[in-house]
């Protein structure tokens, strides 16, 4: 089971990495911002549910290996649905008024939230091993 537990862990950590820090900044760089956010917007849900669910699966299999590993993970996977059921409708909506303080805001606490649990998820990987 540990070896699952890495393995999910690892890919986690490794798409969370390359989501923010690869894809996303690449779309800006190459489509602009009027063609980057309709895609995004279409993307974060199916990002977010991977996460959830990956996050889950390595939480239940890293049980045995570290149980502070999968409690990180487990703490990943809940506020990963946070972020998609509360906070992602609440960045949309300001998006949409037009509310630049509010996107913001919003947005900023999403981004610290995903850095926050792109540590999270390299302690649980190394605490696995």
């Amino acid at each position: 089971m540990q070896v699952v537990a890495l393995l999910l862990t690892a890919a986690l950590f490794g798409g969370m990495v390359f989501f923010s820090f690869g894809f996303a900044p690449v779309l800006f760089k190459l489509l602009g911002l009027e063609q980057t956010r309709p895609i995004l917007r279409g993307t974060f849900p199916y990002y977010y549910l991977v996460v959830i669910g990956v996050a889950g699966a390595a939480a239940l299999t890293a049980m045995s290996a570290s149980l502070l590993g999968a409690a990180l993970l487990g703490a990943i996977c809940g506020s990963t649905i946070y972020a998609r059921q509360v906070l992602m409708p609440r960045i949309n909506a300001a998006t949409d008024a037009g509310d630049t303080a509010g996107f913001k805001r919003l947005h900023g606490a999403s981004v610290v939230l995903q850095l926050v649990q792109i540590a999270a998820c390299a302690y649980a990987l190394v605490l696995i091993t």
